[in-house]
């Protein structure tokens, strides 16, 4: 394992500032709050509605900028604060807009669901009222867009915007490719899990009726227009429009960076752990941000006490532990999304053919405000799947998108607030039952002793087709309802004594419903390592998990490597290098040369293979081929690189690692010992500020954080993608020992807060860029300890 850098934080007390006391409108009794030296805060209220009130409001006082463009984004309403660039995206808003019954929905993620809901936006609101009325301290974003903060309501809570779902991107793309390179040629260049349990498998047929030259269009615009991140970049003084110097392109970032976002969690039973009680560790992989984009939060009142981390914009914990047990989750890659191709009507083209007669689609008709033009009416269209995304006038054929999602009970993570209370395996199984997006992997320890895993969300029954090609929306594939969340994978309190789940496929090869859950998973490497260190017979204590949650080892430089250094070199750089990776340790640490190395001769080798192997054609639509393809290709290499395989793969090994030579020499400098892997020209993490292209050089250098140094990889548990700049990652980390509650550690970076003027802005940005942890007290004692600041909200009279 690495080396032992890595404890907790400031365990002297800072001198508390005590006794602030504010009046809200809305509660209705009094509140405490203590937010203690790492930013994060401890409600103690006397009733439900005070309890979740009391989170909106906080929530709202540290990300007011962060929740604005959630509610932006949520309703549709970008293009009025940033004009016309963001029409689309407020049109695909719209169309992709939850519609159903609203009271059916709020009652499924908790009995009182309703009740909270609407308390945590009574408590935004109070805050955005606080705000609207004192505009000369508004934080400065505001007043840099010269807008204000606009008004909660539920609807905006149970928004999907944000769903981590993006099926069908890869669907049409796996149409596409099928379209230029064939079904098996597909099925060989993107890693399908389970493969080959015959040559047909996974089917990639692209049916009668589904134009395969057809697929080459946009068809997703509107789609990925509401899902990508807001961007902004430049001002137009001239228009005052706020405009996107650089497009973009969701769905490149998608297939690109999709393999590398992803999240780490394990459990251990007592038989594992130096306590002698079940420990946890949780660490999901979201985009780096500022502010991060968990909240952590702990939440105190009678029949709720519960502490962790979850989005800002929603009221519970999503991630954490309550009295009884401790939870996380990772994604478990369920297929809930479906591309319909349609005939169309050419008398009427808001008609489609389906069993043979045609059928009228619902219009609904909305508009969208946009900053200096006049409101756009659109018309919002639906066919029995679900929106219309695209329609090819010309070729009468319309293209729609069936999504789990706008299902009843799918708005993200919401159901953990019945997992917030549950206090056995049992209870906590029913709680996940409840849990619908995203596809995740559950997993619980229990004070008792007990562990479990269970995997959760909307999978859809396909009874006679993959899922993974887009497929005629005639009637002839149609889904036979969901599977029953319990009957997904699951176990409990397995022999090994561990149970880890890393975004990896943990399904059984006879599970009957693969169609329902999908065939793309993450490589196998992060569960590997996990597995194998837990799986080592030692027992372990927190320190040994922040250790596992923090590692760089790459497992695929294990087999990388010794293909490279059993071959010979000649010149005294190569001679140099190479002996620099007989003896490395395989550890991606920021300090190591032969990391950088290693990580950039990957890159090489990927790209060489890639451009070997994919057709030119296909490129667009196959952006990346898999690490799991890339090694199977290099270890037994096929006929795919020539008559002689093995001698052209070692000049490949030989050849790639001679130019990673001269790009290392041409970014680090020609002196070895100059290359550590993690420096600002080379592998570190730098976060920009939303705002930061439209203010001052000295505001900029007050919100964005400056680069640091950064290990590791896409392939290794700690996960950090494989761009030079971190993108993506564990900015949020716990790790729980049921045991003692006062002993879990946690980080969230850069901080607590969005409004650079707060200490707790970006106070954890460098201890989290060196792997450190701080405590995440549970007893109210230990809490008051640490506390910095302390207010009593009272109601007002």
């Amino acid at each position: 394992m690495r080396r032992s850098g890595i404890f907790l934080l400031f365990l002297i007390p800072l001198q508390a500032c005590f006794g602030q006391t504010i009046t809200v409108k809305g509660l209705q009794k009094t509140v405490e709050v203590f937010r203690d030296q790492w930013g994060v805060s401890h409600i103690y209220a006397q009733n439900e509605h005070d309890l979740f009130f009391t989170q909106g409001y906080v929530a709202a006082s540290d990300r007011p900028f962060q929740l604005e463009m959630w509610r932006r984004q949520a309703t549709g309403t970008v293009a009025e604060l940033m004009g016309p660039s963001e029409i689309k995206r407020d049109i695909g808003t719209k169309l992709f807009r939850y519609r159903g019954d609203m009271e059916q929905e709020m009652a499924h993620y908790h009995p009182h669901g309703k009740a909270i809901l609407n308390a945590y936006v009574e408590g935004i609101n109070a805050k955005v009222v606080e705000l609207r009325a004192d505009p000369a301290h508004l934080p400065f974003e505001f007043k840099t867009l010269n807008t204000l903060p606009g008004y909660w309501t539920p609807e905006i809570v149970v928004s999907r915007h944000q769903g981590l779902v993006a099926n069908v991107i890869d669907e049409l793309n796996f149409g596409r490719e099928v379209h230029l390179m064939g079904e098996e040629k597909t099925r060989e260049l993107n890693w399908f899990h389970p493969t080959r349990q015959a040559a047909t498998e996974p089917r990639l047929t692209l049916e009668k009726g589904v134009d395969g030259e057809a697929l080459m269009q946009d068809i997703l615009e509107l789609y990925t227009a509401h899902r990508s991140p807001v961007r902004f970049e430049s001002g137009d003084k001239r228009s005052g429009q706020i405009y996107r110097k650089e497009e973009f392109d969701f769905q490149e970032w998608y297939a690109v960076e999709k393999q590398y976002v992803g999240s780490n969690n394990w459990v251990i039973d007592g038989s594992l752990a130096q306590s002698g009680f079940p420990m946890l560790a949780n660490d999901p992989h979201r985009v780096i941000a500022g502010p991060s984009l968990r909240y952590m939060i702990h939440l105190n009142a009678p029949g709720w006490n519960v502490v962790g981390a979850g989005e800002p914009s929603l009221p519970g914990v999503s991630i954490g532990h309550n009295d009884y047990g401790a939870w996380g989750l990772t994604v478990f890659e369920t297929d809930n999304e479906d591309l319909y191709v349609y005939e169309t009507n050419p008398a009427n083209p808001n008609q489609y053919r389906y069993k043979g007669q045609w059928v009228n689609m619902r219009i609904l008709t909305d508009s969208v405000r946009v900053k200096g033009q006049p409101t756009q009416v659109v018309q919002l269209k639906y066919t029995r799947h679900g929106p219309v995304v695209f329609e090819d006038r010309g070729k009468n054929k319309a293209y729609a998108v069936r999504a789990g999602w706008l299902e009843v009970g799918s708005s993200p993570y919401l159901a953990s607030l019945r997992m917030n209370q549950a206090r056995n395996w049992d209870e906590f199984r029913e709680a996940c039952s409840y849990s619908r997006l995203p596809g995740e992997n559950m997993i619980w320890a229990e004070r008792t002793g007990h562990i479990g895993w269970q995997a959760v969300g909307l999978a859809p029954i396909r009874p006679n087709w993959s899922g993974l090609v887009p497929v005629p929306g005639d009637g002839r594939f149609e889904w036979a309802g969901y599977l029953p969340i319990k009957q997904l994978p699951h176990s409990s309190d397995p022999k090994e004594g561990f149970i880890a789940t890393a975004n990896n496929n943990l399904i059984s090869p006879d599970f009957p419903y693969r169609n329902a859950i999908g065939w793309e998973w993450a490589t196998p490497y992060r569960a590997q390592r996990i597995a194998e260190v837990l799986g080592s017979g030692k027992r372990f204590n927190l320190f040994d998990f922040t250790q596992l949650q923090t590692d760089y080892l790459s497992v695929p430089a294990r087999s990388l490597v010794p293909m490279l250094t059993r071959l010979e070199f000649d010149n005294k750089e190569e001679k140099e290098a190479i002996e620099r990776l007989k003896n490395w340790n395989y550890q991606l640490e920021p300090e190591s040369i032969p990391a950088a190395i290693y990580a950039e001769w990957e890159n090489r080798l990927r790209e060489a293979v890639y451009t070997h192997v994919v057709p030119e054609a296909a490129r667009p639509y196959l952006k990346r081929l898999s690490t799991k393809l890339l090694l199977d290709d290099l270890i037994i290499p096929s006929a795919d690189f020539g008559k002689a395989p093995v001698k052209i793969r070692d000049e490949l090994l030989q050849t790639t690692f001679r130019e990673t030579l001269t790009i290392l020499s041409q970014r680090l400098g020609r002196d070895q010992d100059k290359w550590q892997y993690g420096q600002v020209a080379n592998k570190h993490i730098a976060i920009r500020h939303p705002l930061s292209a439209l203010v001052s050089e000295e505001m900029r250098k007050r919100i964005d954080f400056d680069p640091l140094p950064r290990g590791g990889y896409g392939e290794t548990v700690n996960s950090t993608g494989n761009s030079p700049n971190q993108t993506h990652g564990a900015s949020f980390r716990i790790l729980m020992d049921t045991e003692s509650w006062d002993k879990t550690l946690g980080i969230n970076a850069p901080g607590q807060s969005g409004n650079p003027d707060d200490p707790h802005y970006g106070d954890l940005y460098e201890r989290w860029a060196k792997d450190e942890y701080f405590p995440i007290y549970f007893s109210k004692d230990k809490i008051k300890a640490v506390a910095d600041r302390t207010w009593t909200l009272t109601p007002e009279k």
